[in-house]
Parts: C-alpha cells; sequence; structure tokens
C-alpha cells in the first residue's frame, strides 16, 4: 500500500509525517506522537474515549483516518491545560466535583465540555447531559461531571481563568 504524506497541527505544534493511509488518528496520535491520554476503548466510535477537537469540533479519533486530519489543526487532552503544567478551568472542576474515578473516559469528556463550554457559555443541565451522551463512564454516574461542567461554564463566565 501507497504511504501518504500528512501536516499536521497538533496541540499547537506542527507535525509531518509519512503513514498508513488506513492508520487511525488515534493511533497515530497515541503511537506516531506518544500524546497517550487519547483512550481507545471500542474501536467503534461508541464510547467516546477517543474524542478530540479536529478544528475546534468533536470528533472520533477512532473512526478518523490521521490522513483525514490532513492540514487540519488537532487539540488532545494534552493541549487544553495552559502552559506550566497548571489545570483549565474545566479540569480543576473536574478535580474538585470527583468527576473521574477510573479517569479512562476523562479526555473524552473533557474534549468534549470544552467545545460545549467554548459555544455556550451558559449551559443547563439538560444540555450538559444531553452533549455528554456520546460519552461512556461506567464509575460516575455522570452527577459529578455534569456538576463539574455547570462550575466551569460559572467559573468561566465570571472571568476565571
Amino acid at each position: 500500500m501507497t504511504k501518504k504524506s500528512v501536516k499536521l497541527t497538533v496541540n499547537g505544534k506542527p507535525y509531518e509525517a509519512v503513514i498508513d493511509p488506513r492508520l487511525t488518528l488515534a493511533d497515530f496520535l497515541r503511537h506516531a506522537l506518544d500524546l497517550t491520554g487519547t483512550h481507545v476503548g471500542c474501536e467503534h466510535g461508541v464510547c467516546g474515549a477517543c474524542t478530540v477537537l479536529v478544528d475546534g469540533r468533536s470528533a472520533r479519533s477512532c473512526l478518523m483516518f490521521a490522513v483525514q486530519a490532513n492540514g487540519r489543526d488537532v487539540t488532545t487532552i494534552e493541549g487544553l491545560a495552559p502552559a506550566g503544567g497548571e489545570l483549565n478551568v474545566l479540569q480543576r472542576a473536574f478535580r474538585e466535583h470527583h468527576a473521574l474515578q477510573c479517569g479512562f473516559c476523562t479526555p473524552g469528556m473533557l474534549t468534549t465540555l470544552t467545545e460545549l463550554l467554548r459555544d455556550n457559555p451558559a449551559p443547563t443541565e439538560e444540555e450538559v447531559r444531553d452533549v455528554i451522551t456520546g460519552n461512556l463512564c461506567r464509575c460516575t454516574g455522570y452527577a459529578g461531571i455534569v456538576a463539574a461542567a455547570l462550575d466551569a461554564a460559572e467559573r468561566l463566565r465570571a472571568g476565571e481563568a
């Protein structure tokens, strides 16, 4: 099979690689770039653990080929926090509201909710619950996740960075 050249930006850093066109974006991120925060669960796009932002929109990286990301901007869980190892507002809210337990779903939840809070700075509980229906969590029961998202939205509206 003919290899393909890809150029993309991941977490603000440009990358160029020659890859097998069948390589998923999830596998490219995890194995070629060593960005292992993107988790692969079901490999069918059902669980949401592999969710990343592609040009600012949620995408299942297990269902997307890396060549489809050519020329695009990808943000993974590693790219959500500000420089210096600090947590962003949503990540801090997750910690404070015990919105994670095993942590497997957390990267997908955070990227999905990042898009929501960017597009809707004042979501209702129902809107938060609706957005995360594509992200499965087997540990938390979702209450802490919803509380964290609503708290983060409030903090962002108040100007917290």
